[in-house]
């Protein structure tokens, strides 16, 4: 079976976004991005609310091809064109790859289907209503957080909506030079 696990940058009280969504806050740097690099290059499917779709699709299919391209931003571009993606939205219908799968109804059902078939993590990028459904759902399976040394105060919360407690089993942590400490959570079922 394969694992959701939710991707996020969060303050330290818990927010994903500022109050107007802002994520100017989030401290990201060559150091977490070849972090990252390494755990998405072992994941075969992303999985986004419509809103972070639109804005990823917008940004890297095209980025590799720009003259001041980083390094990240090459590597990046060429993991998303390959990863399968699925989009979670009630409103969005059209399709721009056939790498791209949009799920409009019955989405628990068709998650559970997802993570029945053979493959990798699925690995949850931003999209805090999209986490916030699949956690009300138990659908999400850990928490993969890059805490930020920020406290916010407002904005949009990571965790919403639980009617239970979840408990979690710490598998690893990292540090960043940057002050942004890495945390990544199982859940255990």
């Amino acid at each position: 079976m394969r694992n959701i696990i939710s991707f996020m940058h969060i303050s330290l009280d818990g927010y994903v976004a500022g109050p107007n969504r802002e994520m100017d806050w989030i401290k990201a740097d060559e150091e977490i991005f070849d972090y990252v690099a390494q755990r998405i290059g072992e994941s075969d499917t992303a999985l986004y609310g419509r809103v972070t779709y639109e804005m990823m699709e917008s940004y890297w299919p095209t980025v590799a091809d720009k003259p001041n391209a980083s390094k990240h931003d090459i590597k990046h571009s060429e993991w998303y064109k390959d990863v399968h993606k699925i989009v979670l939205s009630g409103t969005f219908e059209s399709q721009h790859s056939n790498k791209t799968t949009i799920i409009n109804h019955n989405f628990v059902d068709r998650i559970n289907e997802i993570k029945q078939q053979s493959g990798k993590d699925i690995l949850l990028f931003g999209s805090p209503s999209a986490t916030h459904s699949l956690i009300q759902q138990n659908l999400i399976d850990g928490f993969w957080l890059f805490v930020n040394p920020i406290i916010l105060g407002q904005g949009i919360p990571l965790f919403v909506g639980i009617k239970t407690k979840i408990d979690l089993k710490l598998l690893s942590t990292q540090q960043f030079t940057n002050g942004v400490t890495e945390l990544n959570y199982i859940i255990e079922k």
